[in-house]
């Protein structure tokens, strides 16, 4: 199942287990918080429902961007400016949209090949 929502003005289409970086919401790293503006969900091919549904997520770390360089100059006036810039980011893990968790990647077991014996019949 997949849902559009949107945070700090901007939409993401998410799925449960999905990693995402939204524009800084407050809380600590380890908190469960709740997206509540989804605009679209679905599943497959097919649309489902949107009022009252929700995704939660949980804080996984406050971080900051890259640094945005401005840099203002004006020709034969001796005037340069130089000035950074570093947006606050918050990474976001999807635990589920409107109650369904999320699934646990299938691990492949290694198939163990057959031990032959090698010892001489005698």
């Amino acid at each position: 199942m997949f849902a559009v929502v949107r945070t700090g003005g901007k939409q993401y289409r998410v799925a449960a287990g999905d990693k995402i970086v939204v524009e800084k919401l407050a809380g600590e790293a380890g908190e469960r918080i709740t997206l509540g503006d989804v605009l679209l969900a679905g599943d497959g091919g097919e649309l489902k429902a949107t009022d009252g549904l929700t995704v939660a997520a949980e804080i996984v770390a406050q971080a900051k961007g890259e640094k945005v360089i401005i840099f203002k100059k004006r020709r034969r006036h001796n005037y340069r400016r130089k000035n950074g810039h570093r947006q606050q980011h918050t990474i976001l893990k999807i635990l589920s949209i409107g109650g369904e968790e999320a699934k646990p990647a299938k691990k492949r077991a290694a198939k163990a090949a057959p031990a032959e014996d090698t010892a001489p019949a005698a």
